[in-house]
Parts: structure tokens; sequence; C-alpha cells
């Protein structure tokens, strides 16, 4: 039985629906401009293993490498909880141009600096600023969108993290060429454009919630625990997958970088794609947490078959890769809408700051310990472990808990409007009525 299914959260969504049908065009264009910003984040945060041939080619272990690839992740440890803090202090809008101009900056003096280490150091103080932009986007959409449209507004922003790693998948092999320069360069501008681009179009919602006095904290209950703790596990295929599929199909099948990385690219925006079903799918059945529930054993069972193809050589290990790149991103979207749902409008920044930080824990310590494990068994063996974790998050997910508070929270949704209708009814009867 899920531990909070005897104690959910009414508030869960209605003190978000107070007035997001007011301006249609503006909640769009917040929408674009949010998911721009965040392509811009995660195209950094996450491209930099398309650099992995380059930084081989400079002389570099594979582990050397991956270490070098997870060093924006590890600064995203360092300020995501505070970034959520901030968004639900200041307003989401100062927090993405800000950390995200940070990120561009330090990205543009990182393709100046001399040494490993140098270059390593700017790349966690890079993550670290561009780590404004999760808490910050996830919170402005939730402020545009009523929750009939959150699962898929959700995921269309999420679609920024496959369609960062589409970018970086299609510019970087080739930016390479021309040294690792030319890379941060063009990483570093991609974010400072996308803050003009905030700076123009988002504006903050106005949370009801800011009026409200706050809750109690949500994390009393297991089941946020459980939501945070099962999307950590999926974390880890999404990024074997992520990190060393040009690896893999530059070094065992032979492909050259660029031929490698305009596939992925495709694999990667069709991943995206995957993320907006998976939001609409959601909203359609009433519930984030089944549909992630049976994702999750679809990317098990997926990784298992790119194991056994991997270890027989067999040709069906590159649909099997481009499968598994497409599957493994998919419940990133459904998570994000369920946690920020379930902690309510005044903790939704911190709680996103914190499914962020263990989501980001095991991204930064999947490269090299995957790097070691491959260098150390081959990559069937990197694959089949990678598998395994998505059975346990198959099991962690508190699907009774969290459909239990989306049930009680409909149910007050539905008295508040017929008291608000109930209300104007009184107010124009008033008005009709002679003095």
């Amino acid at each position: 039985m899920d531990g909070a299914a005897q104690s959910p959260r009414s508030h869960i969504s209605d003190r978000y629906d107070h007035d997001v049908d007011s301006n249609p065009a503006r909640r769009w264009l917040t929408l674009a401009a949010g998911t721009i910003a965040l392509t811009a984040g995660c195209t950094f945060q996450y491209g930099l293993a398309y650099l992995i041939p380059a930084l081989r080619a400079h002389g570099l272990s594979l582990e050397q490498a991956g270490i070098l690839v997870a060093c924006p992740t590890a600064g995203l440890l360092l300020t995501l909880v505070a970034w959520g803090a901030a968004a639900d202090r200041f307003g989401e809008r100062l927090v993405l141009a800000s950390g995200l101009a940070g990120a561009g900056v330090i990205l543009l003096l990182a393709a100046h600096v001399q040494g490993l280490a140098a270059l390593g150091a700017c790349l966690v103080a890079a993550g670290a600023a561009g780590g404004s932009v999760y808490a910050a986007s996830g919170r402005l959409i939730l402020g545009w969108f009523a929750a009939s449209q959150r699962g898929l507004a959700m995921g269309i922003r999420q679609s920024a993290q496959p369609l960062g790693v589409a970018v970086a998948a299609v510019s970087l092999p080739t930016l390479a060429a021309h040294g690792l320069a030319a890379g941060l360069t063009f990483l570093g501008t991609f974010c400072l454009a996308a803050v003009l681009l905030v700076i123009v179009v988002v504006r903050d919602p106005v949370h009801q919630a800011r009026a409200l006095a706050r809750d109690g904290s949500p994390y009393r209950a297991p089941a946020l625990w459980r939501i945070h703790a099962a999307s950590a596990l999926l974390v880890v295929p999404q990024f074997t997958v992520a990190t060393f599929a040009l690896v893999f199909l530059v070094t065992t099948r032979h492909w050259p970088a660029p031929v490698a990385g305009a596939l992925l690219a495709v694999a990667a925006t069709a991943g995206a794609v995957s993320r907006l079903a998976a939001g609409y799918w959601s909203d359609r059945v009433g519930s984030r947490m089944r549909p992630m529930r049976a994702l999750a054993l679809a990317i098990s069972a997926i990784l298992v078959a790119l194991a056994a193809a991997a270890a027989d050589t067999s040709v069906l290990a590159v649909p099997a890769l481009l499968a598994a790149a497409v599957l493994a991103v998919s419940t990133n979207g459904l998570a994000f809408t369920a946690v920020a749902e379930y902690a309510g409008p005044n903790w939704a920044g911190r709680a996103l700051g914190i499914q962020n930080t263990g989501q980001n824990l095991l991204a930064a310590a999947t490269p090299p310990v995957i790097a070691a494990l491959i260098a150390a068994h081959g990559y069937a063996i990197a694959f089949a472990a990678a598998a395994v974790l998505p059975l346990i998050a198959a099991a962690l997910v508190p699907v009774a808990a969290v459909d239990a508070a989306t049930a009680v929270d409909a149910a007050a949704r539905g008295a508040n409007a017929r008291d608000a209708q109930a209300r104007n009814a009184s107010a124009r009867d008033a008005t009709a009525r002679p003095g």
C-alpha cells in the first residue's frame, strides 16, 4: 500500500488554476521561451558527450573524458535547491535570465583557459549557474497552464533535454574539428541568445499561492521521496545511452563521428516527441504515475535487448540503441509534473530543485562509472547493468498515493468552481434587482 494514500494533499493544482485562460497567446509564448532557455542549458549540460572523440584525440582516456562530461552536472548539484528557493521568492524570469547569463559568460571564458583542471572548474561553475533554468522554467509553466493541459505543457518543456542533446549531436562533432574552443564558444553564445529571449518574452505568472499562508511540508508523507527516487534511477539508463551512444557507434561499428551524431540527433528529436506523447497520455488518463511505471518497464526491456545485441555484435544493436535513446528520456516530464503538483505552489520551486538534485547526482556519477564498466567488461555488461534500475524504479512509483491525491484535488476544484458560479449568479441577481 502506498504510504501517502491516507493523507492526500487537496491543493495539488487548484491554486495554480486561477486565471490561466486569460491570456492564451502569452501562455504559449512563455512556454516556447522557457523551453528554448532550457534547451540552451541542456545543450551544454548534457551535450558535452559529443566532444568525447575530440577530447580523446587530445590524449585523454575515456575515464578522463567521462569526468569532464560530468563536470556541469556536478555543478548543478551545488545550486539546484537554492535556485528553486530563489524562484519561489523572487519569481521565475529573474532567476532564468541571471543564471543562464552567468553560464553563457563562463562558457565563453572556458574556451580560452589552459589545462584540464581549469577547464573542469569552468564547466562546474557553468553547470552551477545554469541550474537556474530547471526549477524556474518548470515553475513558470505550472503557473501559466491549467492541470488539464499541464502534462502536455510539461512534456513540451521537458523536450528541451533531448532537443539540447540533438543540437549538440548536430553541431559539436563538426565544431570540434576546429578545436575545443569552437564548441565551447558555440555553447556560451547559445546561452546568451536564450537570455535575450527570456528578457523580451517571459513574464512571471501571478501565482495565487503567493497571497496564501504557507502549507506544511509535503515531505511529511513518503510519496514525493518515492517519485524522487524512481526518477533518479531512471536517469541512469538515460545517461548511459546519451553519453556512450556516439562512442559505441564510432568504436564498435566504425561509423564516422558526424554521421553517428546526425543519426543520434534524429533519435534525440524523437525522444523529445516521446516526452510530449507521455505528457498527453497522462492528461488523458488523469494520472502521471501510471504512464511513468509502464514506461519504466519498457525502458528495462529495450536495454536488455540492446545488451543482448551488443554481446552478439548483432546488426540489431543499432536499432535497439536508437529505440533506447527514445524511450529512456520519455518519463522526465511525468515526474516533474507530479512533483510540482503534489508539492503545491508554495513548495514547487524547492521540490523541483530537490528533484533535479537527485537526478543529477546519479547523472554526474553515471558517465565515469559506466566508462569504467565498459573498459573492464564491455558495452553489453554496461547496458545490462543499466537495465536493472528501471525495474526498481517501476516498483517505487507511488501510483496509488498520487492518484488518490489527484482525485481529492479534482473534487476540491469542482466544489470551488460551483461555489464561484453561485457567487457570480448572486452578484448578477443583486445587480439586476431594482434599488
